[in-house]
């Protein structure tokens, strides 16, 4: 399978550091391809959020274990996603993060919707 990937998306701060703002760019979800978020976890704050827009009815979302750490071995982990707008946001970041520092989703049969991931940056930014 080759699944369509996506990037986290940061804020950018403005010249006082005091206001974050971000323009959001939506992925549509091709079910059957599912979803790679790549880099998922270089923030390593616990800021991730994972949106998405479900269009069709009701559905499931699987959140796949890595191959990173040990928790993996907890396995995949099944989320019900209703009809609407949906934030996720991962508790137990080394159970589903890949060696690659990604996460991948699938998406149940018959969904419809879009997705972006969007996280808080955390880091010492660049002198400009």
């Amino acid at each position: 399978m080759t699944r369509d990937i996506i990037e986290v998306q940061y804020p950018s701060l403005d010249h006082t550091e005091s206001v974050a703002n971000i323009v959001i760019e939506k992925k549509a979800v091709t079910q059957a391809n599912g979803i790679t978020i790549k880099e998922a976890f270089s923030n390593k704050n616990n800021s991730l959020f994972i949106i998405i827009e479900t269009t069709s009815s009701d559905s499931l979302l699987t959140v796949k274990a890595g191959d990173a750490y040990p928790n993996s071995m907890l396995g995949d982990i099944v989320i019900e996603l209703t009809k609407g707008t949906s934030a996720i946001q991962l508790q137990d970041l080394s159970r589903f993060e890949k060696a690659d520092g990604s996460i991948d989703l699938d998406f149940a049969e018959g969904f419809t919707g879009n997705i972006f991931a969007v996280a808080k940056w955390a880091g010492v930014r660049p002198v400009e």
